[in-house]
């Protein structure tokens, strides 16, 4: 079922928008124009995604630092256990592990974005 969860208008070039749309939390990012949806909480702390980073295709989580591929849901890499830009520590996280998050398939119509949920 598609469903549409924002405008273009409401994600600025290279941002991310957090929402919640039938009991699912993803988050839209726009990565050169094009935009992908991925589940919104960390696979690592359930950290809320669009407050951390999004550079070109990778999007950093702002508690950890872990990384993730917003075109595949691929975890990139692990939280570290110095985050530098974060208040949080975290000293066993090499031996945590980051699951990959889930992607939905995005349609844009017009200024409208919808993502394919089941």
């Amino acid at each position: 079922m598609l469903i549409k969860v924002a405008e273009k208008k409401d994600i600025a070039p290279g941002g991310m928008l957090g929402v919640k749309v039938n009991g699912l939390n993803i988050v839209i990012c726009d990565y050169g124009g094009n935009f992908y949806a991925v589940e919104r909480k960390c696979g690592h702390a359930a950290a809320y995604l669009e407050r951390g980073a999004l550079n070109g295709y990778i999007l950093t989580c702002p508690l950890h630092c872990a990384r993730f591929d917003i075109t595949t849901g691929e975890a990139l890499g692990g939280p570290v256990p110095e985050a530098p830009d974060s208040k949080y520590a975290d000293p066993l996280a090499p031996d945590l592990e980051t699951r990959s998050l889930k992607t939905y398939p995005v349609i844009v119509e017009g200024e409208l974005i919808k993502v394919e949920v089941s």
